[in-house]
This record gives C-alpha cells, sequence and structure tokens, in this order.
C-alpha cells in the first residue's frame, strides 16, 4: 500500500524559504511521477511541479517557475519542494501525490491515484 507522508509547512514571512518534504513507502517507485499540488479552501486543487523518478525530469506551474525546486532521494524514497522568494498567494495546504509514469497530464489532479495527508503553508506579508 502506497503511503506519502508530507512534512516542512509553516508560517514564513514574504520572500522567506520553505522546504517540504514527501516520504514515500509501499512501492518501488522508479517508475513513478511525484507531483505537488496546493488547495485553497474553496478552490480546485492546483498543480505546482512533477518529478519524474525514472529520469529526474522535472516540470513547474508558470505561477512558480523560477521559485520553486523539486527534487528527489533515490536512497531516501523522499521528493522535495524548496520553495523560495515565498509570496502571500502561495499560502495553501500543499499535498504530495504519486502516479504511475504512462501516458497522460502530469499536470492534472486527477491522474494522480495516491495523495499524502497535505502540510499547511502560511506566507504573511
Amino acid at each position: 500500500q502506497v503511503q506519502l507522508v508530507e512534512s516542512g509547512g509553516g508560517l514564513v514571512q514574504a520572500g522567506g524559504s520553505l522546504r517540504l518534504s514527501c516520504a514515500a513507502s509501499g512501492r518501488t517507485f522508479s517508475r513513478y511521477v511525484m507531483g505537488w499540488f496546493r488547495q485553497a479552501p474553496g478552490k480546485e486543487r492546483e498543480f505546482v511541479a512533477a518529478i519524474r523518478w525514472s529520469d529526474g525530469n522535472t516540470y513547474y506551474a508558470d505561477s512558480v517557475k523560477g521559485r520553486f525546486t523539486i527534487s528527489r532521494d533515490n536512497a531516501k524514497n523522499t521528493v522535495y519542494l524548496q520553495m523560495n522568494s515565498l509570496k502571500p498567494e502561495d499560502t495553501d495546504v500543499y499535498y504530495c501525490a504519486a502516479r504511475w509514469d504512462y501516458s497522460g497530464s502530469y499536470y492534472s489532479a486527477e491522474q494522480y491515484a495516491y495523495w499524502g495527508q497535505g502540510t499547511q503553508v502560511t506566507v504573511s506579508s
């Protein structure tokens, strides 16, 4: 059974940084895509970034490109989201997600079968 456990959220001032972690277990993830999404109350879940575990290729939403970096640690089965130059509009609950690496959009939440419980990120102005 796949388990995804996020950590690293918190409160930070605008312009600051946070690093989110997603510890994955229950599967060999070499043929998976790992994604980060975020969601505000009453809004749809929004794509943030994704990484292909096999080759490390990365994908970003335009709103975070140049500020956020997704990476993976194969030995620890952990995916990270380094968030720099944070803005108040980055305030959301952030979710880690996993999907099998087959055809289909890496940007759509519907394509991901496994989800973590979420971690709150709050950026104060």
